[in-house]
């Protein structure tokens, strides 16, 4: 009997969309197939932002232990939402080809953003990075799946909320106002969905594999392994983003303070053959000129 492969997916409408498109892909490729459906801890506990809870692998914990304890076969995420570190047992085997990484501000038809504003977010990268950009502004915490985000969007008096632009797309929810923030470093891997299995699951294993797009998984790694070296298990405001061009590959990494005051930057390209070394060494540049220390005075807010 052929084995069927269970999908294990959070039941939102965006996390449904992605374990969809897995498995229309899998479905092609003449494999047999089913979604479970799972709700996470991140999307029982809407009042408080993200950073706040202080859980790594909020959005991916359940559907760990669903593979863990045999529930599901394969699990589909949002790569930003991803540890850097995957629990023992668990591989990632395709990054499929990734969508915009760009964050957009959804508006009421504003333009304009030099007097004092109001914009939602539940993300502390968006807030670092819109104070240090708008240091009058006031910003308020947002959470919640993408439509009832947008919902308190439109019934709050908020100038804006800052959104990823690949979720609003996927799902045929992005409106008619909105701006694209493209000076605004995205989270790594933003944009980019993952799909891991058991260690142990040769056939899953070799299903999911035949599903991976190369320059993707190449880009996020870099974005990954950059976040990893700084992070150190430690929730903060970084932002990567790296690009393939012909024979190299370019990142762009941030640190910030939260109140978004001291922004650190490293901005570097090497040859494509070096990409495994480009996000650990452009970490540790930052640590060595200035984060180390700043980490260490967000980690101690933290507690």
């Amino acid at each position: 009997m052929k084995k069927r492969i269970r999908i294990g997916t959070r039941d939102s409408e965006l996390a449904l969309w992605q374990a969809n498109k897995v498995k229309a892909k899998l479905d092609n490729l003449g494999y047999e197939t089913e979604l479970v459906a799972v709700k996470s801890q991140g999307d029982l506990i809407l009042d408080k932002p993200l950073y706040e809870l202080g859980i790594t692998g909020i959005f991916t914990k359940t559907l760990d232990l669903a593979m863990l304890n045999g529930t599901v076969d394969v699990a589909v995420h949002s790569m930003k939402d991803v540890p850097t570190i995957l629990p023992n047992g668990i591989v990632q085997k395709a990054v499929l080809e990734r969508a915009s990484s760009l964050d957009i501000l959804v508006t009421k038809g504003t333009n304009s953003f030099d007097n004092p504003c109001t914009i939602a977010t539940g993300s502390m990268r968006r807030k670092a990075q819109w104070l240090h950009r708008y240091p009058h502004h006031k910003i308020v915490g947002l959470r919640g799946n993408v439509n009832t985000r947008l919902q308190k969007t439109e019934e709050n008096a908020w100038q804006g909320a800052i959104f990823a632009k690949a979720g609003l797309e996927r799902i045929n929810v992005l409106p008619d106002h909105y701006n694209d923030l493209d000076w605004m470093i995205p989270a790594p891997a933003q944009g980019a969905m993952v799909v891991v299995t058991l260690e142990n699951d040769t056939f899953s294993s070799e299903a999911i594999s035949s599903l991976n797009h190369r320059s993707s998984e190449i880009t996020t790694y870099v974005e990954r392994y950059f976040l990893r070296v700084l992070e150190g298990g430690c929730t903060a405001p970084i932002g990567a983003i790296a690009t393939i061009k012909h024979d190299t590959i370019h990142l762009k990494g941030v640190l910030f303070s939260p109140d978004g005051l001291t922004k650190l930057a490293v901005d570097k390209t090497v040859s494509l053959l070096n990409y495994k070394s480009l996000g650990k060494n452009c970490a540790l540049e930052i640590l060595a000129n200035g984060g180390k220390k700043l980490m260490q005075q967000i980690k101690a807010e933290a507690k």
